[in-house]
């Protein structure tokens, strides 16, 4: 079963990520790992600490000679703002007098429910944990998932539909979200270039206000078989896992499949997607000769996939972390202050929205290696090829 688990503080040395069962034999370039690391970073309305990190991943075990070899995959990625809190952080006991307490909680963090979790005096260590700099070892290990959905020719990537109230109504083609991935300046990840300038403006608005904006981003899996996930159980379905595993990221507070809102409130007959049936004129990279004349289901349907594109939209709040702090309460005396301020960003939506990929990636790898097995490369597409000849002379 693939599985992962990350480690590591914001400000700490350094961030882990392991990753296993990821079968042996697949190639790993490492350019393209670190690429998605750069596209995490990101987008206008980013902090100081974009500008101190470049996040590159170093590969520890379980790869040799470029590929897999079906043990647990490690790396590491160094946080270069360490240097500046070494003493502040150490692993020993360290001076007191250099720590940096967070002495009051940021309305909308993790601040307050984790220190009264942890019965920890104030919020440094909840803030370091709960950073959204962990999402930067998912992303890591999201890519080595998308190199396995590589082999069985699936991508994932993500595009920004609205920043505060400035949206963009189109829905791209595959090939304009591709296009978008390429581009060596990222301003705010939309496809439509009009929607992102009145984008632009939310973000500035909040800058000169001392605010922080949220907004929509959303994920789709490209070229996913038929066939993944199940009804049969509860924790088995396809569109329970994306939805937690999106969810599972900072600051994202609800989540879409397909076209979920908008059906909420639209007749059936709106909704549903109906079913044709192409015979021998089917062509192209569709997997069976069933076609879809439109997909507000998300390619999903039952819990299971169902050869459409694999379509997850999250909804991500505004940064809790404002430059003209909301009312809170010191942890210490209990008298009213201003919330705690921590270097910080206002718009992280593009940013958030790789790591949306990263976690959508490991959701569908882990689904394509339940569904077809395989201890290497070589008989994980194998065993795809085989179902793929199933279904399309279903």
């Amino acid at each position: 079963m693939l599985r992962f688990c990350t480690a590591g503080e914001s400000h700490g040395e350094a961030l882990i990520a392991v990753i296993s069962g990821i079968p042996a034999g697949i190639e790993i370039d490492q350019e393209f790992v670190n690429h998605e690391l750069w596209r995490r970073q990101q987008g206008y309305g980013r902090g100081g600490r974009m500008r101190i990190e470049r996040d590159t991943a170093h590969f520890i075990s379980g790869v040799r000679h470029g590929k897999t070899i079906g043990s647990p995959i490690s790396l590491r990625i160094e946080n270069r703002d360490w240097k500046n809190w070494e003493e502040v952080l150490p692993v020993g006991a360290g001076d007191p007098a250099k720590h940096k307490r967070v002495a009051s909680p940021r309305p909308g963090h993790a601040d307050l429910a984790g220190a009264l979790k942890y019965n920890l005096p104030e919020a440094r260590y909840v803030l370091e944990r709960a950073s959204a700099r962990e999402s930067t070892a998912r992303v890591a290990v999201g890519a080595v998932a998308k190199l396995l959905l590589k082999s069985i020719e699936v991508e994932v990537l993500s595009h920004v539909i609205a920043v505060g109230k400035a949206s963009s109504d189109g829905i791209p083609d595959w090939e304009q979200v591709q296009a978008l991935a390429r581009k060596e300046e990222v301003l705010l990840g939309c496809v439509d270039a009009e929607a992102e300038q009145r984008m632009k403006a939310e973000v500035d608005q909040a800058l000169r206000t001392g605010d922080s904006v949220g907004g929509i981003f959303e994920v789709i899996g490209h070229h996913v078989p038929p066939g993944l996930g199940t009804y049969a159980n509860w924790d088995e379905r396809l569109d329970a896992q994306l939805a937690a595993a999106v969810m599972s990221l900072q600051a994202v507070k609800a989540v879409e499949i397909g076209r979920g809102v908008t059906a909420a409130v639209s007749f059936g007959s709106q909704v549903h997607d109906a079913i044709g049936y192409a015979g021998e004129k089917n062509g192209g990279d569709r997997f069976t000769r069933f076609t879809r004349a439109r997909n507000n289901a998300g390619g999903i349907e039952g819990g299971i996939s169902n050869g459409e594109d694999v379509v997850v939209r999250g909804y991500l709040k505004p940064i809790s972390t404002l430059r003209r702090p909301l009312e809170s309460v010191d942890f210490a005396t209990r008298e009213p202050v201003k919330a705690a301020y921590e270097r910080s960003d206002v718009c992280v939506v593009p940013a958030a929205g790789v790591a949306a990929e990263a976690m959508v990636a490991l959701t569908l790898a882990r689904a394509a290696l339940e569904k077809f097995g395989g201890d290497s490369a070589g008989e994980f597409e194998r065993n795809y090829k085989s179902y793929c000849k199933q279904i399309a002379e279903y």
